[in-house]
Parts: C-alpha cells; structure tokens; sequence
C-alpha cells in the first residue's frame, strides 16, 4: 500500500524576487550555425538550434586542454609551479601567441594564463608537451577526458584548434564540457575572468570582450577560424542562476558578442532557477511500525534546485509517494520512496525520498505488538476500501 501526500509548494521561502506573470516568447533569432543556452546547476536547456550539428571548435579547443591540464594539476602529476623548458615546436607555433621563447622556462601558472586569457597557441603547445611528451600524446589525453565526459560528438586531432575534418565538437558537447569544468575545477575557471595578462612585458587583454559588458559574465573562451566563423562560449551567474551560452558560426565578431549576450539576457529574464529544498533538512514525516520512534523525518541527500520559466513556479506542488507499512530498523540514508514536483498537470523534477535519521526496532515483544496492531489496521483499511 502506497501513500501519497500532495501539498502545495509556498513559494514564499523560495522565492526569487519578481517572478513574472508573462508568457514566455521564443528564443531570439540568431544569425548563427548553432548555439545552446544550459543552465548548469540544473543541467536544463533553456534554448538550442542545431546543437548537436558538428562544428569546427576553433580555439574553443583550449577549454577541453585547460581541462586536461587542470586535472594533471589536482591529481598531483603537475604542479603550477613547475617550469616547462619552451621547445622549439611550440615557440614556432602560428596563430595568437602568448610570446614565448624556446629554450627558456616558463611555470605552468604563466602558461595556463597565457592558453586561458591570450589564447596562445604557443603556450598551448608547450603544456601539451610538457603533460604528455608531445602534442599527439596530449591529444589522445584530450579524446579520453572526452569520452569519460560523454562527449559524443567530440573529437580532437590537435590541442589548439587547427582547422581539421576530423577535428570537431558541438555546442552541446561544448557547454557540457564547460559545465564539468566550472564544477570540477573552479580555482583553474576563476582565471578565464581575468581581464589581461602581462608577460615578458606585453601586455594582451583577454579576448572574451562580454567581460567588460556584463559584470555578472565571468569566462570562458573565444574561437575563430575561416571555417569556423566567429564562436564563443560565454558564462554568467546571476543569484542560483548559472548560464552557459555557446554560439558558433557567427559572421562577425561584434555578432557573437551580441548574439551570446541576447541568449544570456533571455535566460535570465524569462526564466529562474530555485533550490526548492535543501539537502537533510526534513520536508515530511512518515509513520514507522515497530521502531523506538513512531515516524522518521524525511528529506532529500542533495539540495533540489529547478529551472523552469519564471511564471512556472506560481502553483508549483509536490507529491510525497512512500509506503504506508514502514517497519524498523531504518538507517539514515535509507530510500523510503520518492517526491515529484508538478507544473501546470506536468511532472518536472523527481528525487529520492529518504530518511535523514536511524530508527532503532523495538525489543522482541514489541516488534510482535506493533505487527498485530498493524495487522488489525489492515483489516479495517480493508473493509473501508470494500
């Protein structure tokens, strides 16, 4: 026998300030080959076109080496004050250039920040030899941390982005990768909000020009090549919002950035993101037979955060589902059921139920009490159902 418990979600703890009571319109017409718009604590997409079309990645390929490089650094292998001798492969490296010089040595800390805020190509080269012996190595390094992402419509042939057929990725498996390196490395994100960075005394800004438009944008990386157009992965977080926007294919530069701040202003006008419940706190109760306790509170093991439009939270409800014939002993953790969360007659969101205390059983003779009387129940439950 299963119990179910609908309740109607108060918005007012919750609540992000101004909800609107609008309708949503439809995602802004880009002149673009492709974009997604996520957010990233709810891995929901909010607005896509053509994203999963591969495309040429550009320099947007030096996410996926940050990456690498980011966990060389916290597994240990590497250290950001290492110094990496500059090999005369990467000093000739084309294209942006942090302006490097063979034969000397440069930290890791300087060269991620010469990858990261100058799109150097010639550091890009240096660290992929540097973590791997050699780019061809590093690239292998690239398609594995792909693979394990899930990136399946990723695949790399060189660590900077060079224009090849079999050098490809797509918005999705772009901004997914954003995602994980924003969650599983944000000491190593927070260097793609820097603005400039200084080396050998030039001076170079960062090229992800929406930082200086939009102080709530804080990364990540720009790209662009004949083939590829004008691309950029951007980022912002406003309040529990984070959004992550890849556009690719833009004829313009000034396009891109007026295209990825378009898709990042409707994001966070039309739409919300509200943690509903906070993980182990308790949000119900339910009656346990033949434990020390009579109920055991219940929660959830992760804080439950759901993107949805803004006027889409107006009459949000819940619905507790678990049994009725709980029997001791529970340990905390245990699943007792689970909670949905429904919009306009809709199922948005599900997650475990589950206890967030231990409930001892009772000694012998009460365990044999609490079953009759729960046998006795049962029988009436019976009859009233007839």
């Amino acid at each position: 026998m299963m119990k179910k418990i609908i309740c109607l979600i108060l918005l007012a703890p919750f609540c992000i300030e101004g909800l609107a009571q609008s309708m949503v319109p439809k995602a802004p017409k880009l002149n673009l080959d492709g974009y997604i718009l996520l957010e990233a604590n709810t891995n929901t997409v909010i607005a896509e076109f053509n994203a999963d079309d591969q495309i040429s990645p550009a320099s947007m390929t030096k996410v996926m080496s940050g990456y690498v490089i980011a966990d060389q650094i916290a597994s240990g292998a590497i250290s950001l004050d290492d110094k990496v001798l500059i090999s005369e492969k990467a000093w000739k490296t084309g294209g942006s250039k942090m302006f490097i010089e063979a034969g000397k040595r440069v930290s890791v800390r300087d060269l991620l920040s010469g990858i990261v805020i100058q799109s150097g190509n010639d550091a890009t080269v240096a660290m992929a030899e540097y973590v791997a012996g050699s780019e061809e190595g590093f690239v292998d390094f690239m398609n594995a941390y792909a693979s394990e992402l899930g990136l399946s419509n990723t695949l790399f042939q060189n660590a900077v982005g060079w224009t090849d057929p079999n050098h490809f990725s797509s918005a999705r498996d772009l901004a997914h990768l954003t995602k994980a390196m924003i969650s599983n490395f944000p000491d190593h994100y927070a260097t793609y909000k820097e603005k400039e960075f200084t080396f050998s005394g030039i001076r170079q800004l960062n090229r992800n020009k929406l930082l200086w438009r939009d102080d709530s944008v804080d990364g990540v990386k720009t790209g662009h090549t004949e083939s590829a157009g004008y691309c950029l992965i951007s980022s912002a977080k406003r309040n529990d919002m984070r959004l992550i926007a890849v556009v690719a294919g833009s004829p313009s530069e000034n396009e891109r950035l007026t295209s990825s701040q378009r898709l990042l202003e409707y994001g966070f006008r039309f739409f919300a993101t509200q943690k509903l419940i906070s993980k182990d706190s308790e949000i119900t109760v339910a009656k346990v037979w033949g434990g020390k306790m009579d109920e055991v509170s219940l929660g959830t093991n992760e804080d439950i955060l759901l993107t949805l439009p803004r006027s889409d939270f107006k009459n949000i409800k819940a619905n507790y589902n678990f049994k009725s014939n709980i029997q001791a002993p529970i340990s905390q953790g245990d699943v007792i059921g689970d909670i949905e969360f429904i919009s306009n007659d809709r199922v948005v969101l599900s997650a475990p139920l589950i206890a967030i205390e231990s409930v001892q059983a009772k000694g012998f003779f009460g365990r044999i009490w609490a079953r009759i009387v729960f046998w006795i129940m049962s029988l009436f439950s019976m009859g009233q159902n007839d």
